[in-house]
């Protein structure tokens, strides 16, 4: 099944599988902060919160916190970021993928950017 991605203007994309979304870090977002050094996930079973935060990841230069563009349960996390943070600034959209969770209102997307809105809200002067 082909994956829709929408972004959230905090910079996390949300690949979209039915009534299951994948979250993970835009491509520009991970440029800005720089080489991932650790990430700190949710558990398994969690819920969280539409503009709440969900993650914490540490760069070379920061400490961010991500904030959830949906809310739901989480199914999955990706257990190979422990060990290798910097997939995320390898892979963002595909191995770099942060947790899967069971979406829990589908209107929440509608809020959300595609990938030509989101380019031309970070890059607002390359219309």
């Amino acid at each position: 099944m082909e994956r829709e991605v929408k972004v959230s203007d905090k910079h996390v994309w949300v690949g979209v599988e039915g009534q299951h979304v994948y979250l993970g870090l835009t491509n520009y977002i991970q440029g800005e902060l720089g080489t991932v050094i650790s990430i700190e996930l949710p558990e398994i079973g969690d819920k969280i919160e539409e503009g709440e935060t969900f993650a914490e990841l540490e760069s070379v230069s920061t400490v961010h916190e991500l904030e959830s563009p949906v809310s739901g349960t989480v199914l999955a996390v990706n257990v190979d970021l422990e060990s290798h943070p910097s997939i995320i600034n390898e892979d963002p959209y595909n191995e770099g993928w942060l947790v899967e969770v069971r979406l829990k209102d589908h209107a929440e997307l509608d809020a959300l950017m595609d990938m030509d809105e989101y380019y031309h809200f970070v890059f607002p002067d390359n219309s």
